[in-house]
């Protein structure tokens, strides 16, 4: 617990007691710990493991938030508001979680303000992410939104020639980025083209990193290729 943020300044017995009160729960790759609208009874703590935050709607069309590894914590919103979780929660890995009652929760930051302002700004934090998310979803073409995950993908100074494996599938990429399989597919397709990257199976070799750049940045002309796919 002491990895948590909000808990590292806590003297010992406090952290002791409130570990008294946390129960575990252990995931499987797949399972689910918690599903959107669903009540939110307290802080979830992921000991180990990874687990994805997501939403899935009703045609099946899936978005993911973001993934959270050893020592994150999920579900402060619900938490304060009294409101069901806003996505869904799948383990990734293995995962073991620890649970703390909302009741401990909201006596510890009425006693402790520090933890209180600890989980303010992590909420202000995911909130500037999911603006962000939307921002992409709203103002961003598909190969724009392409761009700037390979862009970041590859470690940077990118030089003519890096490479980076794809260790995600098409289907997967497009829930992070906004969007379906076909349109990530034509994303690719339109990158190889115009000599940006080039493919060979999963391998994917940066040819012009100045222009794979320009185009997440959004400032340059092959964007208006990109509009065609959004």
């Amino acid at each position: 617990m002491r990895r948590v943020g909000y808990f590292a300044s806590l003297p010992a017995t406090e952290l002791s007691r409130l570990a008294g009160r946390c129960t575990t729960r252990s995931l499987e790759p797949g399972q689910a710990l918690f599903e959107e609208g669903q009540p939110c009874r307290g802080l979830l703590i992921v000991a180990e493991g990874l687990v994805e935050i997501r939403q899935i709607s009703f045609r099946g069309r899936e978005q993911v938030f973001h993934s959270e590894g050893s020592g994150a914590t999920l579900g402060e919103g619900p938490l304060f508001d009294g409101g069901g979780y806003i996505a869904s929660a799948v383990a990734l890995a293995p995962t073991r979680v620890l649970f703390l009652p909302r009741t401990d929760v909201l006596g510890l930051c009425q006693r402790r303000p520090e933890v209180a302002l600890a989980m303010l700004k992590t909420m202000a934090r995911r909130v500037r992410h999911f603006a962000g998310i939307v921002s992409d979803l709203a103002f961003r073409p598909v190969i724009e939104r392409l761009a700037r995950h390979l862009d970041a993908a590859v470690a940077a100074p990118v030089k003519p020639g890096a490479s980076m494996e794809l260790t995600l599938t098409h289907a997967q990429l497009a829930a992070r980025l906004g969007t379906v399989r076909e349109l990530i597919a034509r994303a690719f397709s339109e990158l190889e083209k115009t000599g940006v990257i080039s493919r060979d199976r999963s391998r994917i070799v940066i040819r012009d990193p100045a222009r794979l750049a320009a185009l997440a940045r959004g400032d340059d002309d092959a964007t208006r290729a990109g509009d065609r796919v959004t």
